[in-house]
């Protein structure tokens, strides 16, 4: 029987040895991806194609249904991470591969990066410090984080979990999100994209990725936004026309803004020559609690699922 499981996500196991162990103690066979980076199509369809695995702990690799031909013994892909745009999954359903992932564990972490990000853009915290580290003393004159509103785009897990960090600011909280289902409490204003990104002082973007909202943030929808005001994006690269937020930054429009993630990683593009920018490398997930329990989540996943199509299998056998 094939017990051979491929973890493509380049960082995994390396905080916490025990979800590989656990992989293991399970008596799969496990290979990791070798690049130390995310796998680009081709790398991730070699790896497929070589290992021929049963299930993969996958990362922001793009999983085409190419990807998903080259290993025939697929069953089971368990994202470790949330979102699951990189996975094409019309073709895993139709390979019969089933799909998982750990929404949950990314709200707090994520949640907190954004505050952390929206404090440091207001206080020119990342300024002070390169400034420091470049021998000079500089002190920007910042501005407080109390009082202002703040627009969350995308009010599901981390973007309701935002709006209850910023509450003890005493911001005044505007809430738009795509799901009719979507429930707002009365702390948070209800209200149109384009309301919205005329209203708020702060843009924070916290939905998934997907072709209705891609660069959703574009050169119209940043016109709508104040003058002055600030952006933020640590959900989806791909919800942002990169070039057009470039302009407005160095056009005076926005007053700054900060990206924890890009349409094409790593990013080296225009973006980081300006310093009303602050940029980090797809660090919303990476803190230490968080990351090993997305890490043990996923494996539990997978060893789950693979354990349920033994047990079909066994029913069928005996039918």
């Amino acid at each position: 029987m094939n017990r051979r499981v491929l973890v493509t996500t380049s960082s995994f196991g390396k905080l916490d040895a025990s979800p590989i162990k656990c992989l293991e103690d399970s008596g799969f066979t496990v290979f990791t991806n070798p690049y130390g980076r995310r796998l680009t199509e081709e790398e991730a369809e070699s790896l497929l194609a070589e290992c021929n695995p049963v299930g993969v702990i996958a990362g922001v690799e793009p999983l085409t249904a190419k990807v998903l031909d080259a290993a025939k013994a697929l069953r089971v892909i368990s994202r470790c991470g949330a979102g699951l745009d990189t996975v094409d999954l019309c073709a895993a359903r139709q390979r019969g591969v089933r799909v998982e992932n750990t929404p949950s564990v990314t709200i707090e972490p994520v949640a907190e990066l954004t505050l952390g990000l929206i404090l440091s853009l207001l206080r020119g915290i990342h300024l002070s410090h390169a400034s420091i580290c470049g021998g000079s003393w500089h002190r920007p004159m910042g501005a407080l984080l109390s009082g202002k509103t703040v627009g969350v785009v995308g009010y599901g897990k981390i973007g309701s979990h935002l709006a209850h960090l910023l509450k003890p600011f005493g911001c005044e909280i505007f809430a738009f999100d795509t799901s009719p289902l979507c429930h707002f409490p009365a702390s948070v204003q209800q209200a149109a994209f384009s309301e919205l990104l005329f209203e708020s002082d702060i843009v924070t973007l916290h939905l998934p990725y997907n072709r209705k909202t891609h660069h959703l943030m574009n050169e119209s929808s940043l016109r709508r936004m104040k003058k002055g005001a600030y952006f933020v994006n640590a959900a989806r690269g791909g919800l942002v026309d990169e070039a057009a937020l470039y302009q407005a930054l160095r056009s005076g429009k926005l007053a700054g803004a900060a990206l924890a993630t890009f349409g094409e990683e790593p990013y080296c593009g225009p973006l980081s020559s300006l310093d009303n920018v602050l940029l980090t490398a797809h660090i919303g997930s990476y803190a230490f609690e968080s990351r090993v329990r997305m890490e043990t989540e996923s494996v539990n996943n997978l060893v789950r699922v693979l354990a349920e199509g033994r047990r079909d299998c066994g029913k069928a056998e005996g039918a």
